[in-house]
């Protein structure tokens, strides 16, 4: 296989936490990011999924470098980033962009949408042949959107629409990956496909790479090719879309994927999982497994040794769980037929 063109390792992101009236003096930290590795292939798809607060939306800030990191590794193309200067990041920039979660509060209401899109090419000093008025009307023609609508401001248009701008604003420097940071959470249903379909469309079109953070766990299955599970600042399962929804391994991932709601009638057995307890404070993560004060199935190990994310016997190449004593490989409550290849 040849080299991701995203490769995090390590990655962490720790905010201060400070105190005092006179004086700030820092009294801990809060463990937002702590310890994740992922890679993301050109062209590839990777969905990041978790509940609200596991650090989703910080690990995509941190690979699009809005963010410095703490500790760890940022490889993009082979050239390291994570803690670049200015300087060195500006040619990388063009190339990694990124789609925000709200579309009112990410396009400028001064602005009209042609100075929006067209804006990045202005900063990098790119002139498309043609001018950029030309390439911008192409933009919105890309995203299905009237190029007549140039000079319109963000305010005349739809929840939908502004996100569609918002996408030909991150398609403005023909970028290799896009961090989507649940680019579609904001919308109504019926437009949330409009926009994942044009996503995928782009993608097939231009070869775009995406790391896709949802906590729509149908939306990510249909638009990603891998899927990582976040927990508390670290992945707790990643795998291909297949094996990861058809075969979980870690607890958590079980709990996540019971509390979707199934169509179709005949698939009503499923039993669904309700975790005991609230999300732990990130300030203090508990020691071991971070995910052991609300599973069913956590021992004293739990508590004294956190569990590595490797390949476990029965898990596919590529599929990796975080869990000391995980579910047994199933599909639709009935036991997996292994191939003895796969046992190691």
């Amino acid at each position: 296989m040849s080299e991701p063109l995203l490769e995090v390792s390590g990655l962490e992101k720790h905010f201060p936490v400070t105190g005092g009236l006179l004086f700030k003096r820092q009294v801990g930290k809060v463990h937002a990011v702590d310890g994740l590795d992922l890679t993301v292939q050109t062209g590839e798809t990777l969905g990041l999924v978790g509940e609200s607060g596991c650090g989703k939306s910080t690990t995509g800030r941190l690979v699009a470098r809005l963010l410095e990191p703490t500790g760890g590794s940022i490889r993009y193309d082979g050239r390291e980033i994570a803690h670049a200067s200015r300087k060195d990041l500006k040619p990388i920039r063009a190339e990694i962009q990124m789609i925000f979660q709200d579309p009112y509060s990410s396009l400028n209401p001064r602005h009209t949408v042609g100075t929006i899109i067209g804006g990045p090419m202005e900063i990098n000093g790119i002139n498309p042949p043609g001018g950029r008025e030309k390439r911008v009307k192409e933009l919105l023609e890309i995203v299905g959107l009237n190029p007549e609508h140039y000079n319109r401001f963000p305010h005349e248009f739809s929840g939908g629409q502004r996100q569609r701008i918002g996408v030909a604003r991150a398609l403005s420097l023909s970028p290799k990956l896009i961090v989507a940071d649940e680019p579609v959470s904001a919308l109504d249903v019926s437009i949330q496909a409009q926009v994942v379909n044009l996503l995928q469309q782009l993608q097939r079109d231009m070869g775009i790479a995406f790391l896709f953070i949802a906590h729509d766990l149908a939306i990510v299955r249909h638009f990603s090719q891998r899927v990582a599970v976040m927990y508390l600042g670290k992945i707790v399962e990643i795998g291909d879309r297949a094996s990861l929804y058809e075969r979980p391994r870690h607890p958590y991932t079980h709990a996540l994927l019971s509390a979707v709601p199934e169509a179709s009638v005949e698939s009503g057995s499923r039993e669904r999982i309700r975790l005991a307890g609230d999300v732990p404070s990130p300030i203090d993560p508990p020691s071991g497994c971070r995910f052991r004060t609300r599973c069913w199935k956590a021992q004293d190990k739990c508590a004294t040794e956190e569990p590595p994310l490797v390949r476990l016997g029965g898990n596919r190449e590529g599929h990796l769980t975080a869990c000391h004593f995980p579910e047994e490989p199933t599909v639709h409550g009935e036991d997996v037929v292994l191939d003895p290849a796969l046992l190691g």
